[in-house]
């Protein structure tokens, strides 16, 4: 049916609204505790739906549907991964932060530590974050550039710069309500997007049964033929060298999962950002902990969608579907096969989970540059007033460099949501072992503390380019390896009178 000029109309509405109310929402900022932690007054209700909208992106939308077209559901073992990594979250973390007056996750390390590790600490994170959220914004451009194509528009440029247009749209209009209002604008906006997203999806997967001859019989027909719903894979008819490689395999997804997931949602700024807003420990906990079941759910139906679209497409190749990338499949079929106005819908559902993501991103990155790296050097001086202003125009900066950083990635090859996950299990294992040692080896000082951090970056980064093991596993043994080498180090170093508190 292809995008047409209402469709085309109801995503720049979309777009547009959704700048302006945000901006609206937290259109009276007062200081930096209410630019980024929201005065500590968010319900736990809509940081729960917060947290789910800021890890969805665009790599769940269109990603997630690509695995089980080329697969099957062995994905959604992740989530229960996923879920127990948040009741650890819960047990183990939340508590440590809301002790003291914690505004950062690293602002733990430096209370723990010193001052060092919480610069080190939070300078990793922000290499990270532009890294895998530059992965995720250009996830963005994929469906976009498709889109702007597809319509006939700006005829005769090539694939490549129809990405650049969307990256930089998408990224300048998040950028405004992200600017103004802070936190508080991100949050409710979340809320608004997730609900949006969720509800396309929904729309989706329904019309796509109503165009199959018997509906979901006809899916399960299609499953049954090449095991497509197939959700549990143990692993254990595989050799230990191609057990140790696949990653969605039960326990691997259980323990793996689990363990990036406490290290994802309790050592990123980007989730721990969130659970600070929350008035006490008892909401920040079941804020985290909701939120991986819900997301349990959200993959369920995406997963579900990819099956659906396998079936609607018999199967069809992504060659003979006549897409670059499995990535392309869904968005495909809204651009081809959605009713006037629902395609709209869809893709404005789509730019809610991008926009969700990036300016949750842009919130964390421009917090834990003022409030880990700026105030403590250089603004305990400075005003409230004057803090307010320097923390909008950090927020501005971050955004131009997350839009250079996804126009960097045009080109990349893979699915993008594995792409994505993969980047951040380089520091993840670091930041994990780094809290571990805080809250569990007391004698551990300073030194133990980023000696080990870095040796186990490094580590790490020789792992994942020598040794084929699954992603999931990153994080375990990054993490390992950073409490190892620190207790060494403090095993080495401590003197025989006891320890020598070496902090700097």
């Amino acid at each position: 049916m292809g995008f047409s000029t209402i469709d085309m109309i109801i995503v720049l509405v979309y777009m547009l609204a959704s700048a302006g109310i945000g901006s609206w929402i937290g259109r009276k900022q007062k200081d930096t505790t209410d630019y980024f932690l929201g005065s500590r007054r968010i319900p736990w209700g809509a940081v729960t739906f917060s947290i789910v909208a800021t890890e969805t992106s665009v790599l769940t939308f269109i990603s997630v549907p690509a695995v089980a077209y080329l697969g099957n559901m062995t994905f959604l073992q992740i989530t229960f991964g996923y879920i127990t990594g948040r009741i650890l979250v819960a047990l183990l973390l939340i508590p440590a932060y809301f002790r003291g007056k914690i505004n950062t996750a690293y602002h733990f390390l430096g209370e723990r530590f010193g001052q060092k590790m919480r610069n080190t600490a939070s300078v990793t994170f922000m290499v990270t974050r532009l890294l895998a959220d530059g992965v995720r914004l250009f996830a963005t451009a994929i469906p976009l550039a498709i889109i702007i194509k597809g319509s006939g528009a700006l005829e005769g440029l090539s694939d490549g710069q129809f990405y650049l247009i969307s990256i930089v749209f998408v990224g300048l209009l998040t950028m405004v309500y992200t600017y103004v209002g802070g936190i508080r604008s991100v949050i409710w906006m979340d809320v608004v997007q997730m609900s949006i997203y969720l509800g396309g999806a929904i729309l989706a997967g329904w019309i796509i049964l109503h165009k199959l001859p018997n509906g979901f019989t006809t899916v399960v027909e299609w499953a049954a033929a090449d095991h497509k719903l197939k959700w549990f894979d143990a692993g254990f008819s595989l050799p230990l060298s191609e057990f140790i490689k696949t990653p969605y395999t039960f326990f691997t997804a259980l323990i793996g999962g689990g363990i990036f997931s406490l290290a994802s949602h309790g050592t990123d700024q980007l989730i721990v950002q969130r659970v600070l807003t929350c008035p006490n420990t008892r909401s920040g906990q079941k804020a985290i902990v909701v939120s991986g079941f819900v997301v349990f759910l959200q993959f369920l139906l995406f997963l579900l969608l990819g099956v659906m679209l396998y079936a609607f497409y018999g199967g069809a190749s992504v060659q003979e579907l006549g897409v670059l990338r499995a990535d392309g499949i869904f968005p495909k079929f809204i651009v081809e096969e959605m009713p006037v106005g629902i395609s709209g819908i869809i893709v404005a559902a789509l730019f809610a989970a991008a926009m969700s993501t990036l300016s949750s991103s842009l919130s964390s990155l421009s917090s834990a540059t003022m409030l880990d790296i700026y105030i403590p050097f250089a603004g305990k001086n400075k005003s409230e007033k004057q803090l307010l202003k320097i923390s909008r125009i950090v927020t501005l900066l971050w955004g131009v460099v997350l839009i250079a950083v996804a126009i960097a990635f045009i080109g990349l090859k893979g699915t993008v949501v594995e792409v994505g996950l993969g980047i951040a299990s380089y520091t993840y294992g670091g930041l994990l072992g780094a809290f571990l040692l805080g809250l569990f080896y007391k004698k551990a000082t300073q030194r133990d503390a980023i000696v080990g951090f870095i040796t186990g970056i490094i580590f790490m980064t020789i792992i994942i380019q020598t040794v084929k093991i699954a992603w999931p596993l990153y994080t375990l043994v990054g993490s390992l390896a950073t409490i190892l080498v620190a207790y060494l180090v403090h095993q080495i170093f401590k003197g025989p009178g006891g320890e020598k508190g070496i902090d700097g």
